[in-house]
């Protein structure tokens, strides 16, 4: 039996040391650029950027393949900043500053015909087939994709009310 503990803890140590000498020399250095626009974008995984997520999104940022306006729910504040961060010039006059928006079903028109929960990325949409279908307004990204799918137009997009998590002071009016 003590044997066993023996071998077992011994094969532990021994294997954990191989992997900690594995970890530092076949380690694969990242992109810190990637990592600091990465950290920058809204982690939101909306993919209203076109991009699967923040991840892949950040990566072609990163190499310039995509734009610096390209994500829709960070407005132009960070379009700003990651133009500074890639030394960039950009045009603002198309970036339009959205609300945050949730989406919301109008069961009574509600048909249960599931097209919009799967399209939704972050499963912020419950329900089943030829059942009512009803939003998590915690969950849901505003990306709009269940909005565009509905054949029945039941599903709304509001804007999404302060409270006391999302309250703030709004800044003060700036005088003329």
């Amino acid at each position: 039996m003590i044997s066993a503990i023996l071998i077992i803890a011994a094969l532990g140590l021994a294997m954990g040391a191989m992997l900690g000498i594995a970890s530092r020399y076949l380690a694969v250095e990242g992109n810190p650029l990637q990592a600091e626009i990465e950290e920058l974008l809204p982690g939101s995984q909306c993919g209203q950027c076109g991009y699967p997520g923040c991840t892949p999104a950040a990566a072609a940022v990163a190499e310039g393949t995509a734009p610096v306006t390209m994500c829709p729910p960070g407005g132009r504040a960070l379009a700003e900043s990651l133009a500074e961060i890639m030394g960039v010039s950009i045009d603002l006059s198309d970036v339009e500053e959205k609300a945050p928006m949730v989406a919301f079903v109008h069961e009574s028109l509600c048909v249960g015909c599931t097209k919009c929960f799967k399209r939704c990325p972050t499963d912020a949409i419950v329900g089943g087939p030829k059942q009512m279908h009803a939003v998590f307004a915690d969950a849901c990204t505003g990306c709009e994709k269940c909005f565009d799918v509905c054949p029945t137009e039941c599903i709304e997009m509001r804007e999404v009310k302060p409270n006391l998590q999302t309250w703030y002071w709004p800044l003060p009016a700036r005088a003329a």
